[in-house]
């Protein structure tokens, strides 16, 4: 099939540049919705606008099947300043789709073509394009909106594209395959002062500091060896002059998990340990802890089948099991939590040298467009077989 895919890569490679061109955060995908709807509506798709704020359900029904899958692309760009050098560069300052969600959403619309042209299948076709992926949970939004309800699927399915994988080749895992993902921001509550008189202070840089140290133990002294998770101080802010002992020091985490009791003595131990650690310096801390995306696990049956679909395209000896999870989050998580489904890799490298996802000169691979494109026709049909 991918043969026949090779005679519409110029319309796909087009596409995915115009994307590339005109990228939007997360809820502000007003542009690339119509966009996307104005192409699925020329196939003859019955398009649903408005899911999630910005997102839309395209949908085809064919014979008299009662079954039903639902597949989805995510849509948003990052906050980030391209560095790609491409010609097709964003023109947009300061925003990039440094995640190939551009790359995402033409693999979908050139499946979209392909299956309205076919016909090959007997029921119905829910395409998701999916706003907010990276910061607000899109696909739980839409979900809110009555996604499954509208738009009945016995199966949901997505894929992301991954740089750090052998160009081709595609990894499925059974179970979880992405982490939670929870954020806190840690502020340490001193008192500042002339920095040649630190007896006066209460220091919450070095209270912070020592918070910072003490935390890296949550994991390593607190789970058992064989659980996963992470604890990640990504920032830590505090004062503006070298003379100047500040009042306050703030710190930002993302700390990820598999096992919803780990998540909990994660919080648990955190909390404790901050506490005690500002503590012992006479100081209060104040702990905004949130949680975020669920983990994304993959149903076994639904895995199973991608797994013998991606062979057809790719062949069995380019069809990995992906050794463990990542430990990156996805709302997809969400849709695997409402039907059973799979989430799964396609592998983009070009060279060793590639920048990796959320670079500022990450480029989606067009070469991967066919590929892609003929596992969601190939995927759609064997699940609707006439």
């Amino acid at each position: 099939m991918t043969v026949q895919i090779s005679n519409h890569m110029p319309e796909l490679t087009a596409i995915r540049h115009h994307l590339h061109q005109h990228p939007e955060l997360g809820l502000s995908e007003l542009k690339t919705s119509d966009f996307v709807a104005e192409k699925l509506e020329a196939m003859g798709y019955d398009v649903t606008r408005g899911l999630g704020k910005t997102g839309l359900v395209a949908t085809l029904r064919n014979g008299t099947g009662e079954r039903s899958i639902g597949i989805r692309a995510d849509m948003d760009a990052l906050p980030i300043q391209e560095e790609s050098g491409a010609a097709y560069a964003s023109q947009t300052p300061g925003l990039m789709h440094a995640c190939g969600h551009d790359g995402h959403t033409t693999m979908l619309l050139g499946a979209a073509k392909l299956l309205a042209e076919r016909r090959n299948f007997d029921g119905t076709i829910h395409l998701i394009f999916q706003p907010a992926e990276e910061n607000f949970g899109g696909a739980r939004l839409m979900i809110e909106d009555g996604l499954f309800e509208r738009f009945p699927c016995d199966a949901v399915f997505a894929l992301h594209n991954d740089p750090g994988l052998p160009f081709g080749e595609i990894y499925v895992r059974e179970g979880p395959v992405m982490a939670a993902v929870d954020e806190c921001r840690i502020t340490v509550n001193g008192r500042g002062g002339h920095g040649a008189e630190p007896q006066e202070t209460a220091d919450p840089v070095v209270a912070g500091a020592s918070i910072i140290m003490a935390l890296q133990t949550v994991v390593s002294r607190n789970l058992h060896p064989v659980d996963s998770a992470v604890v990640t101080v990504g920032a830590f802010h505090a004062g503006q002059a070298s003379n100047v002992i500040p009042e306050r020091a703030e710190m930002l985490l993302t700390i990820r998990s598999f096992d919803p009791d780990v998540r909990d003595l994660l919080e648990k131990r955190l909390r404790a340990l901050v506490e005690g650690q500002a503590a012992s310096y006479g100081m209060s801390v104040t702990i905004d802890y949130e949680r975020g995306y669920e983990p994304t696990v993959n149903h076994g049956a639904e895995t199973d089948f991608v797994r013998e679909v991606a062979a057809r395209i790719v062949g069995e000896d380019k069809v990995r099991d992906l050794p463990r999870p990542m430990m990156g989050s996805e709302d997809f998580a969400y849709m695997l939590a409402e039907r059973p489904g799979s989430y799964f890799y396609l592998g983009t490298r070009k060279s060793d040298r590639d920048p990796p996802l959320h670079h500022p000169r990450f480029d989606f691979n067009d070469d991967a467009l066919p590929i892609g494109v003929s596992l969601w026709v190939e995927l759609a049909e064997a699940w609707l077989p006439q």
